[in-house]
């Protein structure tokens, strides 16, 4: 396998719908995740992905068995969640970081109270590996069919983003601005959180409950050292999450063919991770070895300058 080139493994048959999955969820959670990064709500992902647990469970209790109505037993609970998190900032004196860890422990408890009834409780659930919503499928179980709430739901989250554009960028800098302007703010918030939900839960299958929030925000940190302007930003990090998709399945693959199998969706958060960790190393102007290099320079400029 490892004489194999990339391009020869993602045109396999057997690779290639997980690839063009991967990468599609890639460009997803990059995109989407540019909002939460740039709002400052990074953790919105982590508690939308555990919060999502309890939907999945509910989901197989009610006799639900295809991927799409996982999905949105998912994204309901998710939302739910969320809505919940949001009510509370706005009744009370509760900070959004503190709301937001305590809707992440609570429906991410319910969720395993949930999957352990499952268990052992609902004929035929042990076959169903429930469980591997919590850390992801590997790329050699999934089917073409999984990947279509990928592909549907990830192209309209994507076509929302582009249609009100505008009006969620405003809302990312400067919302009261935005309210002074008669937008309507609080419906944007819900929509954006609605968007993020959506980023989230098609990715739980392949990347799973833990680490779907590093898919959210490694792609956009990386993006965001690359550029000051949002626009790039955020094409930037469609690119780099749909490149970490593609490169974390072919890597999974190549290891898989002489290793014990390696799982896909922890060597695509990988991937990302190190994308991540390489801009905030040498991206220009930001980098960490591009401004100690600058500082050095500088230094013996005037240095040389002196008399």
């Amino acid at each position: 396998m490892f004489a194999d080139s990339p391009l020869s493994l993602i045109l396999d048959p057997a690779v290639r719908p997980v690839a063009i999955g991967t990468a599609a969820l890639g460009a997803v959670t990059g995109a989407i995740g540019t909002f939460a990064v740039v709002r400052r709500q990074s953790l919105q992902g982590d508690a939308v992905s555990h919060a999502a647990l309890p939907g999945v469970a509910l989901a197989f209790l009610l006799g639900g068995r295809s991927e799409i109505v996982i999905v949105f037993g998912a994204a309901v609970t998710g939302w739910i969640a969320m809505a919940t998190v949001s009510g509370i900032v706005r009744r009370s004196r509760v900070p959004f970081d503190a709301a937001l860890g305590g809707a992440l422990a609570v429906f991410f408890g319910l969720g395993l109270v949930l999957m352990t009834y499952l268990q052992k409780n609902v004929r035929g659930a042990a076959t169903l590996r429930p469980q591997q919503y919590l850390f992801g499928q590997d790329a050699a179980l999934m089917r073409a069919d999984d990947l279509w709430p990928v592909l549907g739901l990830g192209g309209a989250a994507i076509f929302v983003v582009v249609l009100l554009w505008k009006e969620f960028k405003l809302l990312s800098f400067d919302p009261d601005f935005g309210a002074s302007l008669g937008f309507p703010t609080r419906r944007l918030d819900l929509a954006l959180t609605g968007l993020v939900v959506v980023a989230v839960v098609i990715g739980l299958q392949t990347v799973g409950v833990v680490l779907m929030s590093a898919l959210i925000v490694a792609p956009a940190v990386a993006a965001r050292q690359w550029s000051d302007r949002f626009s790039h930003v955020t094409v930037l990090a469609a690119i780099l999450g749909a490149s970490a998709g593609l490169a974390g399945t072919v890597l999974s693959h190549v290891l898989s063919s002489v290793r014990h199998t390696v799982p896909t969706g922890p060597t695509i958060v990988l991937v990302a991770s190190a994308f991540a960790i390489g801009s905030l190393l040498v991206a220009p102007g930001r980098g960490i070895i591009w401004e100690t290099v600058w500082r050095i320079a500088r230094r013996r400029h005037l240095a040389e300058a002196t008399p």
